[in-house]
């Protein structure tokens, strides 16, 4: 049994050691964090999963950018435990705040990752939509809250303002 809230303060650390166990050490080289710097996450969509003794097994976060000029929902990170690995608690994550960002009346998500994996959610790969460097493009996938919300939409990812 696992209980999922959103994120508060004093989950921070725990979350980022979390990152840190699941993740290459220099995650925070890659782009996307390039993306996020100085800019805040959006609360009501960052969420963790804890099991009937408090322990952290899964978080995820999302972040605003831009593409074109238009609002988009940065997915990531999202990070299961590796003792956990295997029960579904990404698939919940990802389903439930997908779910409540589409409540909130985002329209777009963009994340970078593995299309088989992502591809059961609904991501496939966008065409037109350039993450900045190194970010290989087949990688590059979003989803559509709102019918037709990536028709038409192309240009660099770029960060939102902080």
């Amino acid at each position: 049994m696992y209980q999922m809230h959103d994120e508060t303060e004093a989950d921070l650390w725990e979350v980022e050691a979390l990152y840190d166990l699941c993740f290459a050490p220099g995650r925070t080289a890659l782009s996307s964090y390039r993306l996020r710097d100085g800019v805040p996450t959006i609360g009501p969509l960052c969420v963790v999963l804890r099991d009937a003794d408090g322990v952290l097994a899964a978080a995820i976060r999302f972040w605003p950018a831009k593409v074109g000029g238009l609002d988009i929902l940065l997915l990531g990170p999202i990070a299961v435990h590796p003792t956990r690995q295997g029960e579904g608690l990404g698939a919940l994550l990802i389903t439930e705040t997908l779910e409540r960002a589409r409540n909130l009346g985002w329209a777009r998500v963009l994340l970078v990752g593995d299309a088989p994996y992502y591809k059961r959610f609904g991501f496939a790969k966008l065409e037109g939509v350039v993450m900045p460097a190194p970010t290989n493009p087949d990688r590059v996938l979003g989803i559509e809250l709102q019918t037709g919300a990536w028709n038409g939409v192309a240009g660099e990812v770029v960060r939102a303002m902080a």
